[in-house]
């Protein structure tokens, strides 16, 4: 494990933090969006991560390779895989005076639920604030060890 990866890591999970608050924002945004430009209701988007550095570089097999017990691999960190969209189905809401309406006077709203993209939002953000955390921890481990070698 090399001087700088623990801010290579957090710097990872920085990119990949922000991309989950900015398609958590869009889902909320889009919270009552009935027609989209496919001409059906919005559908509820996430953000899919990845460990980098390959399936086989666990906890284990990283502290083993840093304290000598076997071949150390790169630094870790995370990658975003990809965004998906949630494919249920949103509620069926009662309003016959609305442009979307069927037949019947049901409107298919997003399968967007508000509370749980705000409770999402508050993780995204508090896990962004602890890489943060590190990052500055990290500088300032490194300054006091040039500290400490002049």
């Amino acid at each position: 494990m090399g001087l700088f990866d623990a801010l290579d890591i957090s710097g990872s999970a920085l990119s990949a933090e922000r991309l989950r608050m900015d398609v958590t924002s869009e889902n909320l945004a889009n919270a009552q969006t009935t027609r989209g430009a496919n001409g059906r209701p919005y559908q509820r988007k996430e953000v899919v991560l990845q460990e980098v550095g390959g399936a086989g570089s666990s906890f284990g097999a990283t502290l083993a390779g840093v304290m000598g017990g076997g071949s150390s691999s790169a630094a870790g960190g995370v990658q975003v895989a990809g965004i998906v969209q949630d494919q249920t189905q949103g509620q069926l809401v009662y309003d016959p005076g609305h442009p979307d309406a069927n037949a019947q006077g049901y409107v298919r709203m997003p399968n967007v639920e508000s509370v749980s993209e705000m409770t999402d939002l508050i993780t995204e953000s508090r896990s962004y604030e602890a890489n943060v955390t590190a990052m500055q921890t990290a500088k300032s481990m490194y300054t006091k060890t040039l500290d400490l070698l002049r």
